[in-house]
């Protein structure tokens, strides 16, 4: 299925951007970079996620070879992994679960909200002001050449 582009939500134009919005050169790219780096933590976060559902799913493996163990009369190792390996914490005794909250509890929602509070005090809360500026050039230029 394609989408005719006359019907897509374009969203916000660059003309959306206040004219008497100014920004240095070196404020606009550390604003941009910022930008950036928060979309690589959200990645990162994506990361941590599928560690945690992997994890997850290979504990649930190892439940199931602790049954089979068991079935083969080796109790011995059923009860060491039952006992030691799988109540047992991925990091520093934590388990993906607790690293995940930590990690989006802290770290996720404070760098968000330092960017929420650079981007409203330098582009009046507008995101990717680079983007939308680039946006509006490309345009800009096509016009230009028609």
């Amino acid at each position: 299925m394609t989408v005719d582009d006359t019907d897509a939500d374009p969203g916000p134009d660059a003309d959306d951007i206040p004219a008497d919005l100014e920004l240095s050169d070196a404020e606009r790219a550390a604003l941009h970079e910022l930008q950036l780096g928060i979309e690589h933590v959200y990645r990162a976060y994506g990361t941590l996620l599928e560690f945690h559902h992997e994890l997850g799913h290979a504990m649930d493996r190892m439940g199931e070879a602790e049954d089979r163990l068991r079935e083969a009369g080796r109790e011995e190792w059923a009860n060491e992994l039952r006992d030691d390996h799988l109540p047992a914490g991925a990091v520093s005794d934590q388990w993906t679960f607790e690293l995940v909250e930590e990690f989006s509890g802290t770290f996720l929602e404070e760098v968000d909200a330092f960017e929420d509070v650079v981007r409203d005090e330098l582009a009046d809360g507008i995101d990717h002001v680079t983007e939308r500026r680039q946006k509006q050039r490309l345009r800009d230029r096509a016009r230009r050449e028609e």
